[in-house]
C-alpha cells in the first residue's frame, strides 16, 4: 500500500508538472520568430530549468554536492515562476478569446501581432523576475509577531532565525512541524543542528512531526532533531514546572507513510490535569473542534504557509478553517502560523514569514 501510494502520488505529480510546463513552453515558443536560432536555445534552456528541481532532488539523494544545490535552487525559483507564467498566460489567452468576439485590441496590436506577442513576453518575464526578487527578499526577513493571549533554509538564514528567537528571551520554544524539509542530507551538510543547539530558552525546545518529516524519512529526521537538543513530542505529553502541559501529536501523514494511526486526542488527554493550562501542537490544522472538546487551552499549528505564493492563499483559505492567524472555538484559542521558512521556492509573495512571540496569562479562566 505504501509503495502504491508513492507511485500514485508521483504519477499525478509528473503528469500535472509536465502539462503545466508544456503549456508555458508552447506560449513562449509562439512568441519567438519562426526562422530564429533563439528557438533552439529556448528549447535547451527551458528543459534545463524545468528539470532542475527534479534533477537536484535526485542528485542530492545520491551525491550531495555544489551541483545538486544549484539545481535545487534554480528549480525552486522555477516553481514560483511557473505559477506566475501560468497566471499570465491564462489571462492573456482569455483576453485573446474575448477579443475574438469583441474586437477591443488597439490597432497597434492587431497591425503587428508578432511584435505584440514578443513585447507581452518581455513584459511578463520582467514582471515575474521582479516578483521573484521581491518575494525572495521578503522570505529572508521574518517578522516578529507579538501575541498577547490574556485574561528552509541555509545556515546563514537559519542562524539569523535562531538569533531572532534568542532576542525574545523565550521561556519555551515550540516548533510545530516541518522542521526538516524532506531531505536530511542538506541539513547535515549545512550543520543546521548546531544552530538548533544555539537556541536558548528556559524550559527547552519542543517540536512535533510534520508531513515533510514523513516525506523525507521520519525516524532519521527525529533522531537528528533529538540529537540536537529538540524534544520531540510524538503522541506524548510533557508537564513543565508542575504548572503547564504541552501535548504533541504525530502528524496526520503517519497513516499515509507508515500505515499506522496516531493516538486519539482523547487518549493523550486522559491523564492531563485540566486545571492546569494545556498547549497542544498539531502540525496540520484540521478538525479544530476536537481540541476544544478535549479541554485544550491553546493549539499551535502550521503547515498551510498561508499559500506562500499569491494567489494560493485564496485556496488555503477555502481548504482550512483557519489558514493563518488566530481564532477561538469554544474555550480554545488557536493560532495557525504561516511559518518562518519556505517550501520549494525561497519566495513569499502571499504573506510575510513570522516568528511568534506569544505571551500567556493564566489563572483567570481564559488564555
Amino acid at each position: 500500500m505504501k509503495t502504491l501510494n508513492f507511485v500514485i502520488f508521483f504519477s499525478i505529480f509528473f503528469i500535472v508538472y509536465g502539462a503545466l510546463n508544456y503549456y508555458i513552453f508552447i506560449r513562449g515558443w509562439q512568441c519567438l520568430p519562426a526562422p530564429s536560432p533563439l528557438r533552439v536555445l529556448y528549447i535547451i534552456a527551458f528543459i534545463a530549468v524545468a528539470m532542475s528541481f527534479i534533477a537536484g532532488r535526485i542528485l542530492e539523494s545520491v551525491w550531495l554536492c555544489r551541483f545538486s544545490e544549484i539545481f535545487v535552487w534554480v528549480g525552486s525559483f522555477w516553481l514560483a515562476a511557473m505559477l506566475y507564467y501560468i497566471l499570465a498566460a491564462v489571462f492573456l489567452d482569455l483576453l485573446r478569446l474575448l477579443n475574438h468576439w469583441l474586437h477591443f485590441f488597439p490597432s497597434y496590436v492587431t497591425s503587428d501581432y508578432e511584435k505584440a506577442k514578443q513585447a507581452a513576453a518581455l513584459i511578463v518575464s520582467a514582471a515575474v523576475a521582479v516578483l521573484l526578487t521581491a518575494g525572495d527578499l521578503n522570505a529572508a526577513k521574518p517578522r516578529i509577531k507579538f501575541i498577547h493571549l490574556g485574561t528552509i533554509v541555509g545556515r546563514k538564514r537559519f542562524d539569523n532565525i535562531v538569533s531572532t528567537i534568542n532576542e525574545q528571551n523565550p521561556d519555551i520554544v515550540l516548533l510545530p512541524g516541518d522542521i526538516v524539509d524532506e531531505d536530511l542530507g542538506p541539513v547535515i551538510k549545512e550543520n543546521l543542528g548546531e544552530a538548533l543547539k544555539n537556541i536558548r530558552s528556559k524550559y527547552g525546545v519542543f517540536a512535533v512531526t510534520g508531513n515533510h518529516e514523513y516525506i523525507g524519512g521520519v525516524e532519521p529526521a527525529c533522531k537528528y532533531l533529538t540529537d540536537h537538543n529538540v524534544t520531540l513530542l510524538r503522541d506524548s505529553v510533557v508537564k513543565l514546572n508542575n504548572s503547564l502541559y504541552i501535548v504533541g501529536r504525530e502528524d496526520r501523514s503517519i497513516s499515509q507513510f507508515t500505515g499506522k494511526r496516531r493516538k486519539p486526542l482523547e487518549e493523550l488527554m486522559k491523564d492531563v490535569d485540566k486545571s492546569l493550562p494545556v498547549i497542544l501542537m498539531d502540525h496540520q490544522p484540521f478538525k479544530l473542534e476536537e481540541a476544544s472538546r478535549n479541554g485544550v487551552d491553546f493549539q499551535l499549528s502550521g503547515h498551510t504557509h498561508h499559500g506562500q505564493l499569491w494567489p494560493l492563499n485564496l485556496i488555503t483559505r477555502m481548504v482550512y478553517q483557519v489558514s493563518w492567524g488566530s481564532a477561538r472555538i469554544g474555550e480554545t484559542q488557536f493560532y495557525v502560523s504561516c511559518g518562518v521558512g519556505t517550501w520549494g521556492p525561497p519566495v513569499r509573495t502571499g504573506n510575510c514569514p513570522e516568528i511568534l512571540n506569544i505571551k500567556f496569562s493564566f489563572g483567570t479562566g481564559q488564555i
